[in-house]
Order: C-alpha cells, then structure tokens, then sequence
C-alpha cells in the first residue's frame, strides 16, 4: 500500500505547499535583497550551460529541417520552420531542464542543508515562515531568471540555426530571414514565455518541497535532489503536453 499512497501523499503535500507559496506572495516584507541574491545566483549557474546547449539544439534542428524541407522542394520555407521549431518549443525545454538541473538542484541542496541542520526549525519556532522568507523568493527568482534566459535560447538558437542553414547547406540568407514571419506569429513567442514561465516556477517548488522535506542527514540531502530534479523533468514535459494542446485550440495557426 505505500507504493500507492506515498506518492499520492507526496502529490497532495506538494500542492498544499503550492497554495502555501500563492497565499504568501503578496504578504509583507518582501525579501528583496534575498530575491536579488537567488537572482544572480540562478543565472550564473545557468547562462552559460543554456547558451551553449541552444547551439547545438538550432544547429541539429536547422539542419534535420534543411534536408527535410530541400526533399520536399521547399526550402524557402526553412527559417520558418526553423523559428518555429526553436521558439516554440526548443527553447523553452532547453530552458527548464537548466534551471531545474543547475538551479533547482542548487536550491533544494541549500534548503535541504539547512533542515538538516535544525534552521528551518528554528525559524519556526521564533515565529518566521520559511516558505514566505525563503521559498517564495526563489521561486520569483526562478520564474524570472527562466523568462529571460528562454528570450537568451531563442536568439541563440535561430542564429545558430541561420549559420548552419546558411554556411553548411549552403542556403539561401535572404530567404531564411525573409520566411521568418511566413508560420511563425507573436503568439508563439508568447506562448514560449508562458511555458519558460511556468516551468520556472514548477522547478523552484518542486526543489524547495524536496529540500525543506529532506531528512537522514548529507545522505538524504543528496537522494532529495535527484529526486527534485527527476520530477520536475516528468512534470516539465506534462506541463509542456498541456500547454501546447491548449495554445493549439486557442490560437488560429497560419497556412
């Protein structure tokens, strides 16, 4: 039976803490100069990872597309399908599997470490709220750390697409940029954002239930964060199934 209700019990505990983070965002003080520091931190760890990895992601999809569309004879529309293969969807995953595998891993090993060590109890017992000192400020910080790293992939990525279309199939640069705007819209960089957004924010949550749930000394410390980061990769690619089934029915699409 535990195999059954442990994790319906760990499900439920999550989204109670969910809720938990929501009734708290708009309480005061603010931990600014906290959010600042999870800020930087996020994107240190992360900027240069995501840069690189999105080079390869736009080269691989500029290429599978340029012999795909070249068989067919539409090879004009190649930076089309490219933008919309890089934006709509490449960019945002490239993005949260960085933030949840450098900066949730970072957060649930500092909040696990501190459980640990009997802090978060502490502050308990002298009347703080661990989630409103700690973990909304990094869920804010991861939420907009995503956003601004996503708008990072999708330039890279469509530049390295370009380079790779360009220089090594010898495309066409006029007709790459020129076919930029024949499928692809403003909604789908909408979309892209919304999706980096959100799974920003389900990285950050899912990290600081595992490390404030940690317990059994290092060891159970090490064992939260593989498992934050292996739920929080099951969850990203649901959220992404969801979003883009939605954005689909909602959004008309260009023919």
């Amino acid at each position: 039976m535990n195999v059954i209700t442990g994790p319906v019990k760990q499900a439920g505990a999550l989204f109670a803490m969910t809720l938990d983070i929501l009734v708290a965002l708009p309480k005061r003080p603010f931990q600014t100069k906290e959010f600042i520091q999870q800020c930087w931190f996020i994107a240190s760890v992360t900027i240069v990872p995501t840069a690189l990895v999105s080079i390869p992601f736009g080269a691989v999809i500029a290429l599978q597309l340029g012999t795909l569309t070249r068989q067919l004879g539409a090879q004009s529309f190649t930076g089309a399908a490219s933008v919309l293969a890089v934006v709509r969807e490449a960019s945002p995953i490239v993005t949260a599997l960085l933030v949840a595998g450098a900066g949730g891993s970072a957060i649930c090993a500092d909040l696990g470490s501190r459980k640990i060590r009997d802090e978060i109890d502490a502050m308990e017992v002298l009347g703080i709220s661990p989630i409103q000192r700690l973990v909304v400020p990094r869920v804010l910080a991861c939420m907009l750390v995503a956003v601004l790293l996503n708008g990072l992939v999708s330039v890279v990525g469509v530049a390295g697409g370009y380079f790779f279309n360009v220089i090594i199939q010898g495309g066409t640069p006029g007709a790459y940029l020129a076919s930029f705007t024949a499928l692809a819209q403003l909604a789908d960089l909408w979309t892209s954002e919304i999706k980096a957004l959100l799974f920003g924010a389900v990285a950050a949550i899912v990290a600081s239930y595992k490390g404030l749930t940690a317990g059994g000394g290092p060891k159970g410390v090490g064992d939260a964060v593989n498992q934050a980061v292996v739920i929080t990769f099951m969850l990203l690619f649901v959220i992404n199934f969801v979003v883009s089934a939605i954005y689909f029915q909602i959004v008309p699409q260009k023919v």
